[in-house]
């Protein structure tokens, strides 16, 4: 077919030909094969979920080979005798290479132009660059597959998964290495796109935490953490989840609307040092989801925690104008400790506990540090919480934040640190490099945010540009 035409995309593949002849031959011996695999049986015999199986396994072949057939027939992405490599030197065409892809319609076997730089000792092949089929041998479909199923279960699980629900073979190494890929690419997507996507509502929400994921052991080398001999096993992953709560339930307390939810998250750290103009990598972060979603535009901008120092640091030197709310449910935790190592596990700990809660609920702080006060001299336990009282006292203030309506609890938050990370992340016997943890977690965030289909769109769109 010669070189490529006027106005066509270097390395594709030329319109054209017997369109219409090649969908008839595909369709009548799709018909062909399906009349065979049906014999004479009668319909009440057949075997229909073997009959539908092999039925699918044969399109997908015949599909395969009609596809195999069309690009090695096409010779266009033989551009000339050379032409320039992305390192500046000169490639020199070396023939027509052939190589095995995985695809959705099953394996590929492409013959296209190879080019070679002598510069710097690597080659390529044009139809590669423009149809998308340089990483991993997977096709563009088959790598949006293994993305898609790495982002939910386990490496191994995925590639099963892939071979029972579409047939595709993908080992579990290469899907590690595609996710991990994929996800990386999802992180430098994620750092570039921060305009608002979304309506902002009158009242948003913004919450922080962490959680520990297991790493293996060069990871935490010389980390400090808390184990028995002051080790650590795990790195923190630091997640800022953005959502909403319009809607109301019977009683009238503000409910997660459906679908707000998003989230950002990665294993960074969230200080900065007091001399340097710079915001740390992780409030970095918290700012692009808040722009995002228009979080410092909100009527009503609520940033909501625990009690860690990090979070209201954060806070209060990224949204100095927005509310600040203690998970209500996280200071009761506090208050339940102390009950128990004051009384035991007893009825008199229940009952000097509840009333610690009403007294929390109620507003009636001084009531509650005078309670706790009265166990400060022997136990440490009760001391630390007063502390943690008069830190927070003015993140504490319920009865006023439910009568404006706002939600006292990082349910969503907490829920996101297991969505996000945990379920995935934290499964037995799983250790991960910081690197392989980011991918997968920016992945994650990427589909539980419903930002996928856009960040795939602009990756095709980039591919095109780039062929």
């Amino acid at each position: 077919m010669g070189r490529c035409p006027t106005g066509a995309v270097p390395g594709g593949f030329q319109r054209g030909g017997r369109k219409r002849g090649l969908q008839t031959d595909l369709q009548n011996e799709i018909v062909q094969e399906i009349e065979t695999l049906l014999g004479c049986q009668s319909i009440a015999d057949l075997d229909f979920e073997a009959i539908e199986m092999a039925a699918r396994r044969q399109t997908l072949r015949l599909a395969a080979r009609a596809l195999e057939q069309r690009l090695n027939t096409d010779t266009s992405d033989h551009v000339g005798a050379q032409l320039p490599c992305r390192c500046g030197g000169s490639a020199q065409y070396h023939g027509r290479h052939e190589k095995t892809f995985e695809s959705v319609l099953g394996p590929l076997h492409l013959q296209r132009a190879y080019y070679h730089c002598e510069l710097c000792e690597s080659g390529f092949c044009p139809r590669d660059r423009a149809l998308g089929l340089e990483s991993f041998s997977l096709t563009p479909g088959v790598l949006r597959m293994t993305g898609s199923a790495a982002a939910r279960v386990s490496f191994e699980e995925s590639s099963g998964l892939l071979h029972e629900l579409a047939g595709v073979e993908v080992s579990t190494k290469q899907v590690e290495r595609a996710a991990e890929a994929l996800g990386a690419e999802v992180a430098v997507d994620e750092h570039q796109q921060v305009e608002k996507s979304r309506e902002v509502a009158p009242t948003m929400y913004l919450g922080m935490d962490g959680t520990g994921v297991p790493m293996r052991t060069k990871e935490v080398a010389d980390r400090a953490g808390k184990q028995a001999d002051g080790s650590a096993k795990t790195r923190e992953a630091k997640l800022v989840t953005v959502w909403t709560a319009e809607s109301r339930d019977q009683e009238g307390r503000p409910v997660r609307d459906p679908g707000s939810v998003t989230y950002s998250a990665a294993i960074e750290s969230a200080a900065a040092l007091d001399t340097s103009p710079n915001l740390s990598d992780f409030a970095e972060r918290v700012l692009r989801e808040a722009n995002r979603r228009g979080f410092t535009e909100a009527q009503r901008p609520v940033v909501l925690g625990d009690g860690s120092a990090w979070i209201w640091n954060s806070a209060t030197e990224l949204f100095p104008q927005a509310t600040q709310i203690l998970d209500r449910f996280h200071a009761k935790e506090h208050l339940s400790q102390v009950g128990k190592v004051i009384y035991g596990d007893s009825s008199e700990a229940k009952s000097w506990t509840q009333a610690r809660y009403d007294e929390l609920d109620e507003g009636r702080l001084k009531c509650l540090m005078q309670a706790l006060h009265r166990h400060a001299g022997q136990h440490k336990v009760a001391r630390d919480c007063i502390r943690y009282v008069w830190n927070n006292r003015r993140r504490m203030r319920y009865p006023k934040f439910h009568q404006q309506g706002f939600c006292t609890s990082t349910g969503v938050v907490e829920a996101g640190c297991k969505v996000v990370v945990g379920t995935r992340l934290k499964r037995a016997g799983m250790h991960w490099t910081v690197k392989g943890a980011n991918a997968i977690i920016a992945l994650r965030c990427s589909k539980l945010s419903g930002r996928f289909e856009d960040f795939w769109e602009r990756r095709s769109d980039q591919t095109k540009v780039a062929a």
